[in-house]
């Protein structure tokens, strides 16, 4: 089915814009105009697979986004807790991996701080999802890229990077503070 009244009248969206409409909002708009089935299979969509991924939901869209994602999300907890020194056999085993996750995942933690790996492991969600929709563009795929890309928007919105600065000064203080006492127990342990 096409949904041309609901997809020509929503905003063009960009990666890194502010969102034009919340996805709750998107979500309401969507629940008179499209059909019972295609809201269902709505629900299905998110930004953390949380899904048993053997359960296919029948559209090509929401399976393809649901094994990428789960893929690229296992696969960068994976090199993340190899960077951090810690032991990646605790992380789910993923089944399948593309060469592109690969090339993506060591993008992303080559960045020097969080907020640029963020901003490359988004990016490569919004380009996964461009390349998952195909080329009609009223179908109702289009329609799941556009809540899926509204989310991502959403989820840039929390990232404050004066915040983060602060809680990062934060973290390091603290972290100085406990070497500076653990060398000063070990001194007077030491005399």
């Amino acid at each position: 089915m096409a949904y041309y009244y609901l997809m020509a009248q929503l905003p063009y969206l960009v990666f890194e814009q502010k969102p034009p409409m919340s996805s709750a909002a998107f979500k309401d708009l969507c629940t008179y105009q499209l059909t019972e089935a295609d809201n269902a299979l709505m629900a299905e969509l998110s930004l953390t697979q949380d899904k048993d991924l053997s359960e296919k939901t029948g559209c090509s869209f929401i399976d393809e986004w649901r094994e990428w994602d789960y893929c690229f999300t296992i696969n960068l907890a994976k090199q993340r807790a190899i960077k951090l020194k810690r032991d990646p056999n605790s992380i789910k085993e993923t089944a399948d991996i593309h060469l592109d996750i690969l090339s993506l995942i060591a993008k992303a933690m080559d960045e020097l701080s969080p907020l640029e790996g963020e901003t490359i492991v988004d990016k490569a969600r919004w380009i996964a999802i461009e390349s998952f929709t195909g080329s009609e563009y009223f179908d109702r795929n289009h329609v799941y890229a556009y809540y899926l890309k509204l989310l991502l928007l959403e989820r840039r919105q929390f990232f404050d990077t004066e915040k983060g600065f602060a809680e990062y000064k934060s973290l390091y203080a603290s972290i100085v503070e406990s070497g500076q006492e653990s060398r000063g127990e070990l001194i007077n342990d030491r005399n």
